[in-house]
Formats: structure tokens, sequence, C-alpha cells
């Protein structure tokens, strides 16, 4: 497989963190699984169903065209035949800041182009299912969200950027309490604009950069023993990472390893 980041033009960049294609080699057909772990962000994903068929967990086969929310629980998705692959990575706060959703609607779960307009989504899924190339439907897309900017009310609320900011440069172990001050929001404040805008409370969120912090270390092999990952990424104790680990990744830090060289996945939040 072949795994492609693209940087989005500069009035997008507010909005998407990179667009991504994934494609077959040469005669390989699969079954290939892509393993979205948590890593805080939305996406989007185009797979045309004459280049590979995306099937879930349970073998139900999705949508060739669907926007997914924040995933805070293990979820995998099953692609068969020569595929070719393309989707988005946004950023934390996409769905309200960029569609004017409230994104706490549609944490784990995924969603057809029906939310938005009809008349709109469906010549933007036919537009996607007839590309002749990833990089065409890249440019598709493009085009559409830099509509979507023009057309919707809706704005980043800048509040929430920096907090989102804050929590991943202190790769989660910041404290609430320092959030709420630091941006003088109460809890229940500072809640609400997480549910509105992340789709998860900012504890979540900050677990999930802790998380993803792990992972990195854990790609990196930059630790001794289990232990010193549980503790370099704010855990209380390696049974508390591991628990967590599994929450968001349907299997241990020792089974993810494995799994890691078999399995296609996005590049982390941080």
């Amino acid at each position: 497989m072949h795994f492609r980041q693209i940087a989005p033009s500069f009035h997008l960049q507010e909005y998407v963190r990179y667009f991504w294609t994934l494609e077959s080699y040469g005669d390989d057909v699969g079954p290939a699984t892509l393993g979205p772990l948590a890593d805080g962000c939305p996406g989007f994903i185009v797979q045309p169903v004459d280049k590979g068929v995306f099937k879930d967990e349970f073998g139900n086969k999705m949508a060739p065209v669907f926007l997914y929310g924040q995933t805070i629980t293990r979820t995998a998705l099953f692609l068969t035949g020569k595929f070719c692959t393309a989707g988005i990575c946004f950023h934390p706060d996409a769905l309200k800041s960029l569609f004017g959703f409230d994104a706490h609607e549609f944490a784990d779960s995924c969603f057809g182009m029906s939310v938005w307009s009809r008349r709109r989504t469906n010549s933007l899924e036919e537009q996607l299912l007839n590309a002749a190339t990833t990089q065409e439907q890249i440019s598709i897309l493009t085009i559409f969200l830099s509509n979507e900017v023009k057309r919707n009310e809706a704005r980043p609320d800048p509040v929430t950027q920096q907090a989102v900011t804050t929590i991943i440069q202190s790769k989660g172990q910041i404290t609430l309490r320092d959030i709420q001050k630091h941006f003088n929001l109460s809890e229940r404040s500072l809640e609400r604009k997480f549910n509105q805008y992340i789709g998860i409370t900012p504890k979540v969120f900050s677990t999930v950069c802790r998380f993803q912090a792990s992972l990195r270390q854990l790609r990196n092999n930059d630790y001794s023993n289990l232990s010193d990952v549980a503790f370099d990424n704010g855990f209380s104790d390696q049974s508390h990472f591991i628990r967590i680990f599994k929450q968001f990744a349907g299997f241990s830090p020792f089974q993810y390893q494995k799994q890691a060289r078999e399995t296609a996945s996005t590049p982390s939040l941080l």
C-alpha cells in the first residue's frame, strides 16, 4: 500500500490538516484494514465501489463517500479489491467551524452526504465517484470546501482553538483547571464549547492526546518498559494506561505493536 499526505491550500489550512490518499500496489487486491484510531480529528473518506469496497467490522458495506466524527472507540474498516482511496483529516473543530454541525452529534459515527442539502451533495458525490484519479478527487474536494467556507456563516471559535492547541502542546497533560483559569472559563462553559465544536469533553480530548503521545512512543520504541510509557504520558500506572489504550485501540499496547505492522492508519494528531 502507498500512503500519501497532501497539504491543503492556504485558505483551507484553518480547517484541514491534510488530504491523503491510500492506494494498493500492482496486483495487490487486499483485503486490507484501515484502522482509524482516536486522534482528536474528524475526517472524510472517498472510496469508489469500482476501486475497492469498504466494510465495517460486521461486514456491512459502507457508503462510498462519508464523513466521520470524533473516534473514541476502536474502529476498523476493511478494504477488498484493488483499492484507491482518498480522504481528509480535518482540524478538531472543523465539523462546527466549517460545516456548522454540532460536533457532539457525530461522535463515534459516520454519515453520508445527505447531511448537506441534497442538490449540492448529489453533485459532489457524482463528481468524486467519476473522478479518474485521487488527485482529481482532492481538487474537487478543495473547490467544494472553499465554497463551504464562503457559504457558511460558522467560523472557528478562537477560545476553543487556543484551548485545543494548548492541550495538544502539553500532550494532554495540562490540567483542565489551568485551562479554565487561563481562558477565564467555568468548567461548564469549557465543556459546552468542546461538546459543540470538538464533539467530546476537554477531559476526553486530553486523554486522546495522551493516548496519541503514547502511540508515538511505542512506534519509535522510545522506552525501556511499558511502565515508562504510562508514566511519561501522565497515566497513574501501567494498568491504567493499558485500560485506556484498550478503550481507544481495542487491544493492548503489545498487540498494537504487532498489528501496526499489518494495519494502515493515518498519521496521529501529535
